[in-house]
């Protein structure tokens, strides 16, 4: 059996003579329905073949077409379902009540048979170009979200196999990108309602934050190994040296942002960082000397995650510090190495910073050390 594909118009009056005469006059074109009462009619409309189009009678026993069109235009199931008004009313108040109810016509008895086709034809049409423009639209934005996902997944890959490489080179840092990571995530956080920073630290810039963190460090791979790795404390030379990794990560990525063909893509929060994350709010740190406000503020907040994890993790050169310390060092360098704001804040997280550095501690005897956590909460 051949399904009907023609389209389907849902004929409402109480009259079964009227009824008869539009089924008549459709039936070459249309696959007609009917429906003698408002109630009938709106059972039809949400059934699972729901009309493209309803012709609707105002004076009705029970329920009028007023009633109809108003349950129908509060249903999102047949909301958009064009309805043309067809009475013998040919009051111009009856024909205004009706439009401003949402129908989209409004025909007159007695009924001219052309008129009546060539007004159905046209809403049909109307109701079948909007049909597709929605479904099109919807396939846009579904396509949007595809590929707007690919570009995320392609900027994850890309940051973490930078990261990755750098830590490659440091091997006893372990964790420390993850813990930094996350730190500086839960720190934007809590700032982002702040009056200084809310402006800048939207839920994109958050994320984008969190992803940037893991390149503070990327240009330590231009670093020798002899004072990268060196146990002990670096001669004036060597920090010399060892300080050229903020401006050898900054031109890794802008390397990479040139081969990209852009010069401000979603790696521009990475670079701020790892050029400036070794700054100091008072402008004692370095490669610019920059103070205050005049340090970008993603490198702010890497600043504060980076010192701390740096003091309660174990280093080549140091043991880790009880976390006590290292919250009193942080709290003492408040106004001098960071923004004070943001160690305000900070200390507001400290459990959640100290449950991070918990869950990714390097070593068994770093969990020991960083679970001075619960000495700190009582």
């Amino acid at each position: 059996m051949e399904t009907d594909l023609r389209p389907t118009v849902l004929v409402v009056d109480d009259t079964p003579e009227n009824l008869a005469l539009m089924s008549f006059i459709l039936k070459s074109k249309y696959h007609v329905k009917v429906a003698a009462s408002g109630q009938k009619a709106l059972e039809i409309a949400v059934s699972e073949s729901p009309p493209d189009l309803i012709l609707l009678d105002i004076m009705m026993p029970g329920m009028d077409g007023y009633e109809v069109i108003r349950r129908l235009k509060g249903e999102p199931r047949t909301k958009d379902i064009p309805v043309i008004f067809l009475t013998a009313m040919t009051d111009e108040d009856n024909e205004e009540a009706g439009l401003k109810l949402g129908a989209v016509d409004y025909i007159t008895k007695p009924i001219n048979p052309l008129i009546v086709m060539l007004r159905v034809e046209a809403h049909v049409l109307l109701k079948r170009a909007r049909d597709f423009l929605c479904d099109k639209n919807e396939y846009l934005e579904k396509e949007v979200q595809r590929r707007t996902h690919e570009i995320v997944v392609v900027q994850d890959v890309t940051i973490m196999a930078l990261a990755s490489l750098a830590e490659t080179r440091d091997n006893e840092t372990g964790n420390h990108i993850k813990r930094t990571q996350l730190y500086v995530r839960e720190l934007a956080l809590q700032l982002q309602n702040h009056p200084r920073f809310k402006d800048y630290l939207t839920d994109e810039c958050v994320q984008l934050l969190a992803k940037s963190a893991p390149l503070h460090d990327i240009g330590k791979v231009g670093i020798p190994d002899h004072i990268l790795l060196k146990p002990g404390k670096f001669t004036p030379e060597e920090f010399e040296i060892m300080k050229r990794h903020t401006t050898l990560g900054r031109d890794a990525i802008v390397a990479a942002e040139s081969r990209l063909g852009i010069s401000d893509s979603f790696l521009h929060i990475a670079r701020e960082i790892a050029y400036s994350h070794q700054e100091k709010w008072d402008g004692s740190g370095y490669p610019q000397g920059l103070s205050g406000d005049n340090i970008p503020i993603s490198a702010r907040l890497m600043a504060v995650a980076d010192v701390f994890d740096a003091l309660i993790s174990r280093r080549v050169y140091k043991p880790p510090f009880s976390l006590e310390k290292a919250l009193s060092i942080i709290k003492e360098s408040s106004g001098s190495h960071f923004d004070p704001d943001m160690v305000e804040a900070f200390l507001q997280i400290t459990d959640k910073c100290l449950a991070i550095a918990q869950q990714f501690a390097d070593s068994e005897s770093e969990v020991e050390a960083k679970a001075g956590i619960e000495s700190l909460k009582h």
